[in-house]
């Protein structure tokens, strides 16, 4: 078996099933629950690398070496700190992704939407006069005008009950013929594309805004990756990002939030602030592909979720709630009181405004809450009471599900936050309480009476759940799941807890009660979590010090592996257990991508091997082993995942590169 899979590896990478069988084998020990009998104690270097593998995104070269100089402590209180640690490296990286800076209204307005589009081509939306822009708007325009008019031939070509064709006719024949016309323009497009690669970028930018707007809305489509890249290669940052937003501007922005988010956990130097925004999004989670949540998600993160995962929990709490990717996503903004205002039809007080229409993230589905009024004979629409918000706010974010509450409490919740809504779209999207939809009348929410106070309730509600001593554990527990174990010391949560409770939810307190717990250095958790598939790829890269140009295959990666960033659609967010993560086809997936990285076949990512073994490859294969198994792995590696590879390396010429993937595709590795 061994001799098979020594030449599977180096036949081709793609149908490396057999090195699974042989290093994959081992993948009950990545999945183990607990450690073996004669596990050592945990020495200085263990203690270096435990702190790395939870406290970040997994050690870089020469990481252990430096905290080790530093001192553990001095480095921990320095990750709990994260303002006192530049990030300049992480922030040249980013400077190229611009939305990441933008308000929501400004990256709606830049990039804008379908609804967005439609208002300019009908005239009630202005469209932008500066060259990048405008063509953006018109790339879109006339993407819309094509759809309409493909959707009116369909209905030409087909007969009224939609089973069979129409006799042919002039308009039909037109219809034919304009449909031919088009894929004819396509074709055009695609060969006029092989011959657009000006040399210089300023240059190759002002033949594309030459070209005509649907033709600019289907060049990216029309390329392969590599004509693509070579497309977009040297162009400046709005340069690039005009481009790609002539053919889908939502794609744009969704592309750089995930970026922003990929690059951060690669290249910035404060880790634990990079892995509690990921842990407290997780725990906060909502669904980059839901509508308007596709611009909202980059301010969440940014504006609502980083700047709180050291602060007080219940200041974390209010944000999400009155966050509007938050009362989007679980639908709280469209929530109505079965006896309010306008539920019952009552006359608002002072002027009314009939603002309707269409927003940059799509139509109103409720009108403003001053207009009451409706067509003659036309029934007022009703959204009535959602319930969403009020159960995920107890099972998901605070108590837990066995936290205490019932059904009642929940429907109670749901009309305390009656009235938390949106502002207009147009004016950005931001958090209004609107007193026409609000649920008049006391609520009872765990036993408290909650007194008529319009947006107080909610406020009160938000208090009483975030002092909740279900709260307390709830939270601990998940922290401890994160960072410890998939099964941590009930005695830890407890010390946790019992922080939480001291501290008034003081996240920054509970971390360092954790740290300090002689549960999180036990010999029995080191390496007893199973990386995520995004932990995976983002250690690989942290590892292997390599360089990342482009995000984009790495983000295919990651949708592949089935953890799309900011795509998990339930609330639940994703899970961090061992169980969710190992089979068979995860550890394929993950050796085939350790493979592809080290010998340069990631798009985007170079492997320079010269990091890890600056003084050559050497010609004795053991020893190159015995070294690079001390920087990938800090030398704690079994026997049999070293004996497994030692065969394959000294089957065949040696290989360093085949080694560094081996030692990726390791069930050590897979920990952390």
């Amino acid at each position: 078996m061994t001799k098979f899979v020594s030449q599977q590896l180096r036949t081709d990478w793609r149908t490396w099933t057999a090195g699974v069988i042989a290093i994959g084998c081992l993948a009950a020990s990545v999945a183990a629950k607990t450690k073996p009998k004669d596990a050592p104690a945990t020495t200085d270097q263990q203690r270096a690398v435990q702190a790395l593998d939870r406290l970040t995104f997994g050690p870089r070269p020469g990481d252990v070496e430096s905290i080790k100089a530093m001192g553990l402590d001095k480095w921990i209180d320095l990750q709990l700190h994260p303002e006192k640690i530049p990030d300049n490296a992480a922030q040249a990286r980013l400077a190229p992704y611009r939305t990441l800076q933008m308000p929501t209204r400004e990256i709606a307005v830049n990039f804008p939407p379908n609804p967005l589009l439609k208002a300019a081509m009908e005239g009630k939306v202005a469209i932008p006069n500066d060259t990048y822009r405008h063509a953006i708007y018109m790339a879109g325009i006339a993407r819309l005008q094509n759809k309409q008019a493909e959707k009116r031939e369909a209905v030409q070509t087909s007969a009224p009950n939609g089973d069979a064709m129409l006799k042919p006719t002039a308009e039909s024949g037109n219809a034919d013929s304009m449909n031919m016309q088009r894929k004819q323009d396509k074709r055009e497009v695609r060969d006029q594309a092989s011959t657009l690669f000006a040399p210089l970028p300023d240059a190759r930018m002002q033949q594309i805004l030459a070209m005509p707007p649907l033709e600019q809305s289907e060049l990216l489509k029309s390329l392969p990756g590599p004509r693509k890249a070579a497309l977009l290669d040297g162009l400046a940052p709005q340069q690039r990002e005009t481009v790609v937003a002539m053919g889908n501007p939502q794609g744009l922005v969704d592309y750089e939030a995930q970026s922003g988010k990929l690059v951060r956990a690669i290249y910035s130097d404060r880790q634990l602030e990079e892995v509690l925004t990921d842990f407290w999004f997780n725990h906060f989670n909502v669904y980059i592909g839901k509508g308007a949540d596709r611009y909202l998600v980059t301010a969440y993160e940014r504006d609502v979720i980083r700047p709180r995962v050291f602060g007080k929990f219940k200041d974390l709490l209010v944000a999400t709630a009155q966050s509007p990717a938050m009362l989007f996503y679980l639908d709280n903004w469209q929530s109505e009181g079965p006896n309010s205002p306008a539920a019952t039809g009552q006359p608002p007080q002072g002027k009314r405004n009939v603002r309707w229409g269409n927003g940059p993230f799509g139509p109103h589905p409720m009108p403003h809450p001053q207009q009451t009024s409706t067509k003659p004979g036309q029934q007022k629409r009703r959204n009535g009471l959602n319930e969403n918000y009020a159960r995920e706010l107890m099972e998901l974010h605070t108590l837990g599900v066995n936290g205490g509450y019932t059904q009642q409490d929940v429907t109670e919740v749901a009309r305390v936050f009656t009235g938390w809504t949106l502002k207009d779209p147009r004016e950005g999207g931001g958090f209004e309480f609107r007193e026409r939809l609000h649920e008049p009348g006391t609520k009872t929410v765990l036993g408290h009476k909650i007194k008529q106070g319009g947006e107080k309730e909610g406020l009160q509600v938000l208090d009483i759940l975030a002092h909740h001593p279900s709260t307390a554990h709830f939270v601990s527990l998940k922290l401890a799941k994160r960072f410890v174990s998939d099964d941590p010391s009930a005695a830890l949560i407890d010390e946790m807890a019992t922080t939480f409770r001291k501290t008034d939810g003081d996240l920054r307190e509970v971390m360092r009660t954790m740290l300090r717990s002689q549960y999180f250095w036990s010999p029995e958790v080191y390496r007893a979590k199973v990386k995520t598939p995004f932990e995976f790829v983002v250690s690989a890269l942290r590892a292997t010090d390599a360089d990342v140009t482009e995000t984009l295959p790495l983000l295919n990666t990651l949708n592949k592996m089935g953890m799309q960033i900011y795509g998990m659609q339930p609330p639940t967010g994703y899970s961090t257990s061992a169980d969710a993560w190992v089979n068979s086809a995860a550890l394929l997936d993950r050796m085939n991508f350790a493979l592809a990285l080290v010998n340069n076949r990631v798009g985007g990512v170079q492997f320079d091997q010269s990091k890890l073994l600056p003084d050559g490859v050497t010609s004795d294969p053991y020893a190159s082993q015995a070294r690079l198994e001390q920087m990938l792995l800090a030398g704690n590696i079994s026997p049999q995942t070293h004996q497994t590879i030692e065969k394959e390396v000294t089957a065949a010429p040696p290989s360093s590169i085949t080694t560094v993937a081996l030692l990726l595709g390791s069930p050590e590795f897979q920990r952390r």
